[in-house]
């Protein structure tokens, strides 16, 4: 009796290990697709960071304001200033480092709104999205820095705006 058993216990555990591999093939297969889309879309977010390789953004301030702050910011992070080109609609500023080539589109949108548009290029096919971010970034902190400057009272203004508040 005991061999009888031992063979129906593993008749049953073989069903049941059939089911199980089954139900995992099953739920295998439902994940395959899911898996697939979320493995293709980082491969897209990846190659898309590294081959666009443009940064943008719009700025409540004059074209001339954010030429500027863009010089500024390019200097700053030790970029060299390649040369400006005027076009019909908006303005080129080229500059380059050892192994990326930069370029800032400044499309003026209203006399106090500047769309600014960065590419850089790495100097194999990819692009440099980081780059590009925060070539953007720096132009906003001198943007800010050159507002605050303005906003700032200058000294003999704050010192009669004491004198007349005292009064």
């Amino acid at each position: 009796m005991d061999a009888y058993c031992d063979a129906a216990q593993r008749g049953q555990m073989a069903r049941y290990g059939i089911l199980l591999l089954v139900g995992l093939c099953l739920l295998l297969a439902a994940c395959e697709p899911v898996a697939i889309a979320l493995l293709g879309g980082g491969v897209t977010t990846v190659l898309r960071y590294n081959l666009d390789g443009v940064a943008a953004r719009t700025f409540t301030a004059p074209p001339a304001s954010v030429k500027t702050a863009s010089l500024a910011a390019l200097q700053r992070m030790g970029l060299t200033l390649e040369g400006t080109e005027n076009l019909e609609a908006s303005e080129i500023i080229r500059a380059r480092s050892p192994n990326r080539e930069i370029e800032i589109e400044l499309e003026p949108i209203t006399e106090q709104l500047t769309r600014m548009r960065i590419t850089a290029r790495s100097t194999s096919l990819l692009y440099d999205n980081a780059t590009a971010v925060e070539l953007v970034q720096q132009t906003e902190k001198m943007l800010d820095a050159a507002l605050t400057a303005k906003l700032a009272p200058t000294g003999a203004a704050a010192l009669g705006a004491s004198r007349l508040s005292a009064n």
